[in-house]
């Protein structure tokens, strides 16, 4: 029997039927400070993106790229703490009815216990969490611990990935399949690679319903290209690079051309591999 999609899955699958797709936005907490982050994450809701992507500050962030790096050092400059995320949530979720999906490396959750991180981030109203560096195999506990306070776990799928690797990371996963269009870092480029809708075909192929395509979009075409092979397409340097350089109202205004990309357009349908 299949259970019943969880918020997440119901979002993606509505932008689905109802548009190209999903708009998946990330933001860091804390920066440029924690009252601000916060207003931010609430303007490119408003502004039409269908998930959030809330960044917690690390100090090792091996997967990004110069502008969410120069981010995450200002935010723990800043004071930031685990707990913050949790705030802002509860902050974030008393405005919108956005999902929530916290992107962490996996050494923050371990320091402050698995199972209670993830008790904290439902309580919260948080959704699940993207974890760029655990893989489905070593991340028993964390799975054991989603399942039991029904949170969404998104697990990452590369261009490398082997056939054996992408059944783990669809059965492992529950939200959507972080697909990852590059090898590397992220940060806004000007082309997505082929590479991603090659990944998101394999993927489709062994039964994801949700592939959404990172690192690398920045401009509402991209999104709107992504959005023909994919189901969700996800955005992080070009709004943080927005919020940097002119606050919440910039960014409100970079999500807001970005969701342009979700549009329908009466000539054309989506088609999937």
């Amino acid at each position: 029997m299949t259970s019943a999609p969880s918020a997440l899955e119901s979002v993606i699958d509505a932008a689905n039927r109802e548009r190209r797709g999903a708009l998946v936005a990330y933001l860091p907490v804390g920066f440029p400070d924690f009252e601000t982050s916060v207003a931010a994450a609430i303007a490119v809701v408003k502004a039409g993106a269908d998930v959030l992507e809330l960044g917690m500050p690390y100090s090792d962030p091996v997967m990004d790229g110069p502008v969410i790096q120069a981010a995450a050092v200002q935010a723990l400059e800043g004071g930031f703490r685990t707990e913050h995320v949790f705030e802002a949530i509860r902050r974030i979720r008393a405005e919108v009815d956005a999902p929530i999906v916290v992107m962490t490396y996996w050494n923050l959750v371990m320091q402050y216990g698995v199972d209670a991180f993830a008790r904290d981030l439902a309580a919260a109203g948080g959704n699940g969490l993207i974890t760029p560096d655990l893989v489905p195999d070593e991340g028993a506990e964390w799975i054991a611990a989603a399942k039991s306070h029904d949170l969404d776990r998104v697990f990452l799928a590369a261009p490398s990935s082997s056939d054996t690797r992408l059944d783990l990371v669809i059965g492992s996963s529950r939200g959507f399949v972080y697909t990852v269009s590059t090898m590397g870092i992220t940060g806004a480029r000007a082309d997505v690679d082929q590479a991603a809708r090659t990944l998101a075909d394999r993927l489709h192929a062994h039964g994801c319903t949700r592939a959404c395509v990172g690192l690398g979009i920045s401009t509402a075409e991209q999104v709107r290209e992504v959005l023909e092979y994919a189901e969700g397409a996800i955005v992080g340097s070009a709004l943080v690079k927005a919020l940097a350089a002119g606050g919440v109202e910039a960014v409100a205004e970079t999500a807001a051309q970005l969701a342009r990309g979700t549009a329908l357009e009466a000539t054309t349908s989506k088609e999937h591999a």
